[in-house]
């Protein structure tokens, strides 16, 4: 069959946007193998790559905003196709025309949120330290230690800024020099990004860098893996570097060096869940692992997928924000995991994690069969 048109016009936007490597895949198909997609429902990478190296894509199709953006075929791919990239550069078109699928239309209103208030929830930016009352958190000043970053969901969201508290509290236990930018901070831009709408991210990205500047920050501690991410890996676009620790990696240090003591037993089975980007994309494994084993009573399982196999949450690569249907997420098959090891709580690192595991928890009606907690929460309760 002849291909009536080369539509060389859609082949050179994607190149533009990003996605030149589409040209390296040879289709062996090993992305389509660790897709965590197919585990709920059929899915092809390799088609959409495909499909984007001839310039057919359909971007009016759900198809492509489905990539979690997880790492696990880059991990895999013989050619180097950069298929994440590829992805976001689809994205950057479909976001350029206006086309979002019924699913994927939320990503509109974050963005608008976003640049009014500096964060996905759209809600004011005058309450984004509100979490902090009463928990003797001070402004950062120039010369403090540190700048804890707690991310949009630790600032807005009911659930999540129980981990901001925690960590607050066992930094203030641990006596750390540290204090926080509350008004002044916007999202770390990484959804969106991956969502497709760069200009959103730059703006976001160089707001926060200007503030980080103007107010003397040298060293961030922050809890999501994404801001993590975004900061270490992709703020350096911009010319700006900065210290970034993630909280697992701090909590293994004030404990190894012995200024966060751990004075009480837990006493109950604890699984961890690897969240992508603190693992797969950033190589931090061991340091959760550590602070969990370091607690009196607590029996530590490891998930039958785990480290650079964990499973990804479905969450990342914005679909955090988009309409996920019950039966396609990838959460529930972790949360069953959990549970057939004998698990009472499932301790990640990750606030995507935690929503996403959250909502298994109550959509499976296993709301009584395990917690899901963050590793925060657990060492607050024995220190």
């Amino acid at each position: 069959m002849d291909n009536v048109a080369d539509y060389k016009e859609l082949v050179e936007e994607i190149k533009t946007n990003g996605g030149t490597a589409v040209k390296f895949c040879y289709q062996c198909g090993k992305c389509d193998t660790v897709c965590p997609w197919n585990r709920v429902r059929t899915f092809s990478m390799r088609k959409l790559i495909r499909e984007a190296t001839f310039g057919m894509t359909e971007i009016e199709s759900e198809e492509m905003w489905r990539c979690t953006t997880c790492g696990k075929c880059p991990q895999r791919c013989p050619r180097d196709v950069k298929q994440i990239d590829d992805m976001i550069a689809l994205r950057r078109m479909a976001t350029e025309y206006g086309v979002f699928p019924p699913h994927v239309k939320p990503i509109r209103a974050v963005s608008s949120g976003l640049a009014a208030q500096g964060n996905p929830f759209n809600e004011p930016r005058a309450t984004r330290a509100d979490w902090a009352e009463g928990l003797s958190v001070k402004p950062f000043v120039e010369g403090m230690d540190i700048l804890y970053f707690p991310g949009c969901y630790l600032c807005y969201d009911p659930r999540l800024k129980k981990v901001a508290k925690a960590t607050a509290n066992i930094l203030n236990k641990a006596g750390v020099d540290f204090g926080i930018l509350g008004t002044k901070e916007n999202c770390c831009g990484e959804s969106v990004r991956k969502t497709g709408n760069e200009a959103l991210f730059k703006k976001l990205a160089k707001e926060n860098i200007k503030t980080f500047i103007e107010n003397g920050v040298k060293k961030i501690l922050v809890s999501s893996p994404h801001c993590y991410h975004t900061f270490k890996n992709e703020y350096p676009e911009f010319k700006a570097n900065f210290e970034i620790v993630h909280i697992s990696q701090y909590l293994f240090e004030l404990i190894h060096e012995g200024k966060l003591k751990i004075t009480k037993d837990y006493g109950k089975k604890v699984a961890y869940h690897d969240p992508c980007y603190l693992g797969r994309h950033n190589g931090i494994y061991e340091e959760p692992r550590e602070v969990l084993k370091q607690i009196p009573g607590l029996e530590y399982l490891e998930m039958l997928e785990s480290r650079k196999d964990s499973m990804c949450c479905g969450m990342g690569g914005g679909r955090v924000w988009m309409e996920t249907l019950k039966d396609d997420r990838f959460s529930n098959l972790k949360l069953e995991q959990a549970i057939s090891l004998g698990a009472e709580v499932l301790a990640t690192s990750c606030p995507y994690c935690i929503t996403a595991l959250e909502d298994s928890r109550l959509v499976m009606n296993h709301a009584d069969d395990i917690e899901v907690m963050d590793i925060t929460e657990i060492l607050q309760e024995v220190i």
